[in-house]
């Protein structure tokens, strides 16, 4: 209060990439992604989905930390906590040093005292020998999410799973599914209408995640959706698809048994198999992420904002005349 000291004088697209870097370096929760964009809008700095993927790029992951490693967060604060890591990045040149924070001092001024990383801890790597060599919050894109998904992709021994759709429209049926033993390894669930406005409110799922775990799955089976994860999530899973279901997103097209590839490795989510997309698609909406767009505005033509399902769009579509269109979008996925 003494040095007048405000929210947006902290704020700004430095620390914000400072604090995404933290992030990347204590294998942090998908959920920041949704946080620190809030946090972006409201402070109106310019800050988007592909700049977490950029810092991600060059980011280390530096802590093995759980659900995916080995520690806890209380061993995290035992080997010196988030001073620790903050100045292993700062320095490696991985951190905005200048930057102002809560106490009246910069970053690197925060950091002067605190020591060097401890011979006898393992929660924390130095940079030279770090658990993964990128981030591990990847922004994933393609014909299912043409606005941008988030993925975990470290941990797994294969970043990439090509399988069978399981289609729920609720969390509930898609627990329900898993705790009855009728999902397989190799398939990829898609939980739709689970985003802010199909929630609504983009309830977090840590049920299904857990079940998937506890049955041995968690490598095998692939989730993808347009709802969230709770931080202890871990596995093949993708999550914020965007459009989501609600909108009219590709993911509220997806039918049972339709082939879903999830690469991390490329950083995309595919329905259907990757080729060329044919030429009277092309000329109708130019890519897929036309298709995206054209389907949302006829989505609200045909007064179907609030869907119960994919068939209804569907229904819809077709009252408007619009079989062809459909037809184009089954050879798509083919």
């Amino acid at each position: 209060v003494k040095s007048d000291l405000k929210p947006r004088d902290i704020v700004n697209r430095k620390s914000l990439e400072n604090a995404v870097a933290v992030i990347m370096a204590i294998g942090g929760s998908t959920n920041a992604v949704l946080h620190f964009l809030a946090i972006a809008h409201a402070a109106g700095v310019e800050w988007t989905i592909d700049d977490f993927e950029r810092v991600r790029r060059k980011v280390p992951v530096l802590c093995d930390l759980k659900p995916s490693g080995k520690y806890l967060a209380v061993d995290l604060h035992g080997a010196g906590g988030i001073p620790a890591v903050m100045k292993v990045l700062l320095e490696a040149g991985l951190l905005h040093g200048e930057c102002m924070t809560i106490t009246g001092k910069t970053v690197a001024q925060n950091l002067a005292e605190v020591p060097p990383l401890r011979k006898d801890q393992d929660v924390i790597r130095p940079i030279s020998d770090p658990m993964y060599e990128q981030g591990h919050l990847a922004i994933l894109r393609g014909n299912m999410s043409p606005e941008g998904s988030v993925a975990k992709i470290t941990g797994l021994k294969n970043p990439v799973m090509t399988g069978p759709a399981r289609v729920f429209d609720d969390e509930q049926s898609a627990l329900a599914a898993i705790m009855a033993g009728r999902i397989k390894p190799g398939d990829v669930m898609v939980l739709r209408y689970l985003g802010p406005k199909g929630g609504p409110g983009m309830p977090e799922m840590l049920a299904p995640t857990s079940a998937l775990i506890g049955q041995g799955l968690g490598e095998s089976v692939g989730l993808v959706t347009d709802g969230r994860f709770s931080g202890g999530t871990w596995g093949m899973v993708v999550g914020h698809v965007a459009p989501e279901a609600f909108e009219g997103g590709a993911i509220a097209l997806v039918q049972e048994g339709d082939p879903i590839t999830i690469d991390g490795g490329t950083g995309r989510v595919i329905i259907g198999a990757v080729r060329l997309v044919p030429p009277e698609i092309d000329e109708n909406f130019g890519t897929i992420l036309g298709w995206a767009d054209e389907m949302r505005r006829l989505r609200v033509r045909a007064n179907a904002d609030t869907p119960e399902d994919a068939a209804k769009a569907r229904e819809n579509f077709k009252a408007l005349g619009l079989d062809e269109l459909d037809g184009l979008w089954q050879e798509v996925k083919r």
